[in-house]
């Protein structure tokens, strides 16, 4: 009786989560040009537009290049910061990883004028690359939260056995560290990713309306009026995050990324 009602309660918690997600796929494929739900009709054309229109295309184009690169960026960033704290464990290195924290500690509309301050200092607001730096500060905390869990979960035991075998801190980096992070590294990727690709604040206030990302896109559409295409970019999205976070189940060791370690090792 009591799984049964486990059962139940878990149905009812996952139907209330999914609820708006079912809503908006329903408005995506209505076959008039209204957010009506239940649908009038069913039409998929709303989805080829995303892909067709060239305004849409390009939006989507522009939030793909933005959220891989700053991502990118983000653990290039994270990684020395972590695997150096980890390393030496120095007490005052901490202080880095409080300011590397800082960004997403703070609400993202402060943030957001502190990086607009920063370009227009410097004469480069507009610039689409600055979205890219900015995105990469603002998201480095997810990364850098993600590595520190993979060094932390590394027996310091492996790193002295190769030490002693005459390994300088460079080939322990490679041969012995690297490998059991990487999962680490991959998550922390994949979560800077989906968050670049659904930010509009940061992306508003840095670039304005020299380069559209999808969220802007949206809000700017919102001009024009309400059309099924704007729930059909919110599905799409939706899909890729799954799809991003099922590879990373798949091929990036989730038992790994939650904290377990296999056991060969």
């Amino acid at each position: 009786m009591a799984r049964k009602l486990n059962a139940v309660v878990a149905g009812l918690i996952a139907l209330v989560l999914s609820a708006p997600i079912l809503v908006v796929a329903g408005v995506s494929v209505n076959a008039k040009r209204s957010l009506d739900f239940p649908p009038n009709g069913f039409s998929l054309a709303w989805y080829a537009e995303v892909f067709t229109d060239a305004g849409w295309r390009g939006a989507l184009v522009a939030s793909l290049v933005v959220a891989a690169a700053s991502a990118a960026l983000a653990v290039a960033i994270a990684f020395p910061l972590a695997w150096f704290i980890w390393r030496w464990r120095a007490p005052w290195a901490r202080a880095f990883e409080m300011l590397g924290m800082t960004p997403f500690i703070l609400p993202p509309v402060i943030t957001a004028l502190g990086f607009l301050s920063f370009w227009t200092t410097f004469d480069q607001y507009g610039a689409p690359w600055t979205v890219v730096v900015s995105h990469a500060v603002f998201f480095v905390t997810l990364p850098l939260v993600t590595l520190s869990m993979g060094f932390a979960a590394v027996d310091r035991s492996y790193v002295e056995a190769a030490s002693t075998m005459g390994a300088d801190d460079r080939t322990v980096l490679r041969t012995v560290v690297m490998p059991l992070v990487r999962p680490y590294v991959i998550s922390g990727f994949a979560f800077a990713f989906v968050l670049s690709l659904n930010e509009y604040i940061v992306a508003y206030m840095v670039v304005g309306f020299t380069l559209e990302t999808l969220p802007i896109k949206i809000f700017n559409a919102l001009r024009y009026g309400y059309t099924p295409t704007m729930a059909a970019v919110t599905v799409l999205f939706v899909l890729l995050t799954g799809l991003v976070f099922g590879l990373i189940a798949r091929f990036g060791d989730l038992p790994r990324l939650l904290g377990a370690w296999a056991r060969h090792d």
